[in-house]
């Protein structure tokens, strides 16, 4: 069952259940005031004829003509007046006598003053009179006719106003319920057009505070997600064609050309170091990919911990020295650390360890020493590392592009490189929402500055 249908009969079935108690309610409210009220005539059509007869002294064969006479004498009000010791003083029709009294029923009014009971459909009052110092026992019946008539005639307007009540809750509950569901069938006919080659489409956020926006907020958020993912696949599929293609090549083209011909051993020996090399090109430009992409994912998709950045900075040296022996690397504290945490942050240890790789690896590379220093410094919120060398410097118009994947400047042709290193670099950065910044002269050196929150 769709939703909008559900909500139709639970909006119609609740409204229906309350609109129930209500009329029953009504109907039972009017039931009771009815046989009150009747009761309460009774008991003065009784006292009235008791006066007559006692006070008025009007003979009992009076009373019963004009009880007789009355036009609706099934239906009114039979009176019968007794003493105390169950001597019948006045009947108004013997030959009727709808409630039979009795003995026993005498002496029960006399004890409890009053007693209220049915007989079939005929309401009885009976009731303890007082009068000029002797007491009376007066009996009062009758079937409420037109008290009936009027209850029956409400039973049959509240059953009719229920079911009419009923068919226009559902009508209006349909209404509603479409009116509220109107978002949701915008959004499922928005979802149908995004295909994996339209992701930029994005649903309506509407006024941006009911729930159907929030809905539409997540799905958006989500939808930025995925597009994220696909940039970062096709980029990484488009990178891998397009840099992978040089380096195979050169091997292709060496290994053909070492086989054609017959060679001596230092030939063979030279083409294989060229194919290695060729090889350990391509097994750092497969790695570089690879984390370029782990930095490209949705950052919900990487593990985060609480990390010191001084421990991952000397890993970071450890490994940068390891793989080029010639390197030296300084790491510098410009503050005493007084606390932890000053120097700790929420992240991902291989890839801040691949970025700072990267960082020194630049500063040790174009510099004529291969020397780089890092310096660890901390404000209030952030920790500051400052990367720095006396290197080669970059160009002022090459700045803006030194981030942009496979740009390389020219220095190139002082060092090799895929241009992969910075871009993933800011990458990973901002995948921790720090900042990084670049300050560099010309034949003086490179700083690069990496601010990152801290815990």
């Amino acid at each position: 069952m769709k939703i909008r249908n559900k909500l139709t009969w639970l909006f119609t079935a609740i409204i229906a259940a309350l609109l129930l108690v209500f009329a029953l309610v009504i109907y039972f409210s009017f039931s009771e005031n009815r046989e009150e009220e009747y009761y309460s005539l009774l008991r003065h059509t009784a006292i009235t004829k008791a006066n007559l007869l006692l006070d008025a002294k009007l003979p009992p064969s009076a009373l019963q003509l004009i009880y007789h006479n009355s036009d609706n004498t099934l239906f009114q009000e039979e009176v019968a007046i007794y003493d105390t010791a169950f001597h019948l003083l006045y009947h108004d029709a013997v030959e009727i006598d709808k409630v039979k009294e009795t003995r026993s029923m005498i002496d029960a009014i006399v004890n409890k003053k009053e007693i209220k009971f049915y007989q079939g459909a005929v309401q009885v009052v009976g009731f303890l009179y007082h009068h000029n110092n002797s007491n009376y026992v007066i009996t009062a019946a009758a079937n409420d006719q037109y008290g009936y008539a009027k209850l029956r005639n409400l039973k049959y307007t509240l059953a009719l106003s229920f079911f009419v009540s009923i068919i226009i809750i559902f009508l209006a509950g349909r209404f509603i319920a479409n009116k509220a569901l109107q978002p949701v069938t915008s959004m499922v006919d928005n979802v149908k057009e995004i295909t994996a080659t339209n992701l930029d489409l994005r649903l309506n956020e509407g006024n941006g505070k009911d729930e159907m926006a929030e809905l539409a907020v997540t799905f958006n958020e989500m939808l930025n997600r995925l597009e994220r993912s696909f940039d970062a696949q096709k980029e990484f599929v488009s990178n891998i064609s397009h840099e992978l293609r040089t380096p195979l090549t050169a091997m292709m083209a060496e290994l053909q050309l070492t086989v054609s011909n017959e060679r001596t051993n230092d030939e063979y020996k030279n083409s294989i170091h060229h194919a290695i090399s060729d090889a350990q090109k391509l097994v750092k430009l497969s790695n570089g990919l690879l984390d370029l992409a782990k930095a490209s994912y949705d950052q919900t998709e990487i593990n985060f911990k609480e990390l010191r950045l001084d421990e991952v900075l000397l890993d970071a040296r450890n490994d940068v020295i390891h793989d080029q022996n010639s390197y030296k690397v300084n790491i510098v504290f410009e503050k005493e650390i007084e606390n932890d945490d000053f120097i700790s942050v929420m992240g991902n240890e291989y890839l801040l360890k691949v970025a700072f790789m990267n960082l020194i690896e630049n500063g040790c590379k174009f510099s004529e020493e291969h020397e780089s220093t890092v310096a660890i410094t901390y404000l209030n919120n952030t920790t500051i590392l400052r990367f720095h060398d006396n290197g080669i410097g970059i160009d002022e118009k090459e700045l803006p592009n030194i981030f942009t994947s496979f740009y390389r400047g020219e220095n190139k042709q002082y060092v090799s490189g895929n241009g992969i290193g910075l871009s993933l670099t800011q990458k990973i950065i901002k995948l921790h929402n720090a900042e990084i910044s670049v300050v560099s002269t010309v034949n003086e050196g490179t700083t690069f500055t990496v601010i990152l929150p801290h815990v």
